[in-house]
């Protein structure tokens, strides 16, 4: 039996995005890249480079000057299973019968799974034809011989897959839920939805009012956050820079360079399927979509915008709250394409610094890595550098090569970021055009 939730859109999503998008038209993301700038000089004060202070006092100030950004990051952490579960069920309590669900899981699963791919491939490709490790071969000491081998040696087992999917399937909700196993979390949660929609609106009715309530204690948590943005950015970005030193991020500028030209060559794809699928003018697509990326770049974490990134899909894009509040929470956990791209020209590029030739069935695997990797993976800032420790050991590219890329991984974090999330409002435009249901946009973009 469909279950009738059009009385349980949730409000606390609307309060909690005007809010955000009133703090992106008051300037945070301008207050934010004032805090990275300002991050810069005191660490570069503070660190190797100038040495106004000694290591050991500059360390032991950086530490301090990271404490609100890293009180911002376990905030939104803290939050990331809650908000997922209240959102993921509640989008798909709002569809209209089981058809419908099943048909938009499918699609977008697989659209997922296919930009996912074709943004890792993107990504060896331009650090293929950029070659970015060139600047820095010979540099770097190689690590010991086995440690490659030992990395080489731990590519998954056939046998073993049966047994990995099985594991998917939370044998107990609650410890999936402690120990941050995002996948496993969605997928329960997925479970929940679809039960909900096939029971009678009164008996499904107190679970939704429960999930709304935590919506709003997600949303208040979120709101709280938010005012720790720039600080939060200004503290880790002079950790940062006290930690390493300036001359060192600008050594990167090679890496960092391939990275955003993958980034940009991803965006046009993204724009150019969505105006041959779905008819979407590009330059109306973004003036759409700037608040919610210019708060996604700031604050690193596609949760922590995933309020306006589901207003703006409905506000903005013509998107039914069924098809938004599920795709966007689903998006945030298994499509991170930006994240993607990011792990393959780091693997190229770390194999290009050690001297190690990449063959075609490496990069194959690179690409099946970085889409399995990034599956489940919390929507959080830093989380690629933990997904690309796993794609680096798979194909046998030494981890301990993270160290050089660490430094500038939280500037490029921001970046990819509002690319995963471009990604997930693409997808919910093409899935709401694809569903049949269009609505009208011409005032939205005038509103815009």
């Amino acid at each position: 039996m469909a279950n009738d939730t059009g009385g349980y859109y949730p409000r606390p999503l609307r309060h909690l995005s005007v809010y955000l998008s009133g703090l992106v038209q008051g300037r945070l993301w301008l207050k934010v890249l004032v805090g990275m700038f300002l991050g810069l000089v005191v660490g570069t004060l503070l660190g190797p480079s100038v040495g106004l202070v000694e290591p050991a006092t500059g360390t032991l100030i950086g530490n301090w000057l990271a404490f609100p950004g890293q009180l911002f990051l376990a905030t939104i952490q803290m939050i990331v299973i809650p908000l997922v579960i209240a959102s993921v069920v509640r989008g798909l309590a709002a569809s209209e019968n089981l058809e419908q669900l099943r048909k938009l899981g499918l699609r977008v699963t697989t659209f997922f799974v296919i930009t996912t791919a074709i943004a890792a491939a993107i990504g060896l490709w331009v650090g293929g034809l950029m070659n970015p490790g060139s600047m820095m071969k010979g540099l770097v000491t190689p690590p010991p011989a086995d440690d490659a081998q030992t990395a080489a040696a731990t590519i998954p087992n056939v046998n073993e897959l049966p047994q990995t999917l099985i594991g998917l399937l939370p044998g107990n909700p609650l410890d999936a839920m402690v120990e941050g196993q995002m996948l496993q979390v969605v997928i329960f949660s997925i479970i929940v939805g679809v039960a909900l929609v096939s029971m009678a609106p009164e008996k499904s009715r107190p679970m939704l009012d429960l999930l709304d309530s935590l919506q709003q204690i997600c949303m208040t948590v979120v709101r709280w956050a938010m005012r720790l943005a720039p600080i939060a950015v200004f503290g880790l970005m002079a950790q940062l820079t006290t930690t390493i030193g300036f001359m060192a991020m600008l050594g990167m500028a090679s890496y960092v360079v391939t990275v955003l030209a993958g980034l940009l060559v991803l965006l046009g794809f993204y724009l150019l399927i969505l105006k041959l699928l779905a008819g979407e003018p590009p330059l109306r697509f973004l003036r759409n979509t700037r608040d919610v990326l210019l708060l996604a770049f700031s604050t690193s974490s596609s949760a922590a915008v995933m309020p306006l990134s589901i207003r703006t899909a409905e506000d903005k894009l013509g998107v039914r709250p069924s098809v938004s509040q599920f795709v966007i929470p689903l998006g945030a956990t298994i499509n991170m394409n930006g994240t993607a791209l990011y792990q393959a020209v780091a693997t190229i590029f770390l194999a290009q610094v050690y001297g190690i030739d990449l063959g075609l069935g490496s990069m194959a695997l690179v690409v099946a890595m970085a889409v399995g990797a990034s599956i489940g993976s919390p929507a959080t800032p830093g989380v690629g550098i933990v997904i690309l420790a796993m794609v680096l050991q798979t194909v046998g590219v030494p981890p301990s090569g993270i160290a050089l890329i660490m430094g500038v991984d939280r500037i490029l974090d921001m970046c990819r970021t509002a690319i995963n999330v471009t990604g997930d409002l693409v997808t919910c435009r093409l899935m709401e055009n694809w569903s049949g249901r269009r609505l009208p946009q011409e005032p939205a973009s005038a509103e815009a």
